[in-house]
């Protein structure tokens, strides 16, 4: 769980990340001192959640399966692993 909460955190930090990336490689070495000073916060936030809700609703939609399915977890099977499916 802990590691689902770090995934999405880091994406929400993603757009934040990026600018200060981009400032610190274009301004003069006297000036990266205080890389997020004058930074777009407000839009930060919103590209940050944005993408958040994005990567969420993606995953949400394209995994699992259907209502009345079952999973059948990775298994042993003659010496090999058979992988988990939806059935």
């Amino acid at each position: 769980m802990i590691r689902v909460i770090i995934e999405n955190i880091l994406l929400f930090l993603l757009p934040t990340l990026f600018y200060v990336g981009y400032v610190f490689l274009t301004r003069d070495p006297a000036a990266k001192k205080d890389l997020l000073s004058g930074a777009p916060l407000i839009w930060l936030f919103a590209a940050g959640t944005l993408l958040v809700v994005i990567v969420l609703v993606a995953f949400g939609s394209t995994s699992g399966g259907r209502p009345g399915q079952h999973y059948d977890p990775p298994s042993m099977k003659d010496g090999r692993i058979e992988p988990g499916r939806i059935q």
